[in-house]
């Protein structure tokens, strides 16, 4: 089996085990039903309350397969939300505070990938500059209070609309993930991302134009970033500067990291981050949902196990580890 595709097996069946552990203890996790003119459960819960995850985990897979890292995308997420609210206070359409959001984070994503390629700024350090200031500029947006989008507004469609019974957050994400696929795929981004992250100096040296091709991974990331934040916003009805995004820049790498993708960059998998982000979700609804003896398992402890089981399957992963393993039984044997 390829190595790509074993990467991929592990967090498959981690997904697996856990949809199935359910199965068991939370019978309802799997209940369909339709409420307000679509489908609910938790199940579709899941990937309803996951869709910002799986935006910002399809942005960062392509980042950290170029040779980088983005810590400011929760950051970017509030600015969107804080944007869009702006101008959705001025009358103007649904359709103008989108494009407006989505500019700026635009902005943001080719800010963070010139600080990068040309300033020479490490990724850590240029993300975390705006993952601090980001937030501060979300809250200058807003004058630091929660701006309301009124009811009304065609704009919440975006988090609370359904389509064919599906919400629309989720088809939102299966768009982005679909575009993104064919956009890697299809052309030759992907390979150039491949290429860049894998040996920098060998694609250099093959003529490649390395820093338009991280340039290209920075600003999808901050497009993603913002069209996550939108759906949080219309989630909400509201622009909520302090909390939107909060940590999910950790989420997101995660994803990224369950899902096959190395640290180190080169090749990667944007099913396997899918994968990843919904195994992420479907951890911390089977902890709020799970209950053991009439009593339901502490809040606090979420964390904990959600540490415990993408470490688990981060081993798994993990070729030095099988590598380990094999000659200990050799030498057992």
């Amino acid at each position: 089996m390829p190595d790509s595709m074993s990467r991929l097996v592990w967090p498959l069946a981690a997904l697996a085990l856990l949809l199935a552990f359910n199965a068991v203890v939370s019978p309802s996790f799997f209940h369909l039903h339709f409420a307000e003119g679509r489908l609910a459960s938790p199940l579709i819960d899941v990937l309803n309350q996951g869709a910002p995850v799986l935006l910002l985990a399809l942005g960062m897979t392509l980042v950290i397969a170029a040779g980088g890292i983005d810590l400011s995308v929760g950051a970017v997420m509030a600015i969107a939300g804080a944007v869009a609210a702006r101008v959705l206070e001025t009358d103007a359409s649904a359709a103008a505070a989108v494009a407006a959001a989505l500019a700026v984070c635009l902005a943001a994503g080719l800010w963070n990938g010139l600080l990068i390629t040309f300033a020479g700024v490490p990724p850590i350090v240029a993300t975390l500059i705006l993952m601090v200031a980001g937030r501060g500029i979300a809250q200058l947006i807003t004058d630091g209070q929660i701006i309301t989008v009124e009811p009304g507004s065609a704009f919440l469609a975006i988090g609370r609309g359904a389509l064919l019974g599906l919400p629309a957050p989720v088809l939102i994400a299966l768009a982005a993930a679909g575009a993104l696929s064919a956009a890697v795929r299809l052309t030759s981004l992907g390979l150039f991302i491949e290429s860049v992250g894998g040996n920098e100096e060998a694609s250099r040296h093959a003529g490649l134009d390395v820093r338009s091709t991280r340039l290209a991974a920075y600003a999808i990331m901050g497009l993603l970033a913002g069209l996550a934040g939108l759906v949080d916003a219309a989630d909400i009805a509201a622009a909520d500067a302090n909390n939107s995004g909060l940590y999910l820049e950790l989420d997101a790498i995660l994803a990224v990291v369950i899902g096959g993708t190395a640290l180190t960059g080169g090749r990667f998998s944007l099913l396997g981050s899918l994968a990843g982000a919904i195994l992420i979700q479907s951890l911390s609804t089977t902890i709020l949902m799970a209950q053991f003896g009439g009593r339901s398992v502490p809040v606090e402890l979420n964390l904990v196990i959600k540490a415990a089981v993408v470490l688990i399957v981060c081993l798994l992963q993990s070729s030095e580890l099988r590598r380990l393993l094999l000659r200990t039984r050799r030498a057992v044997a």
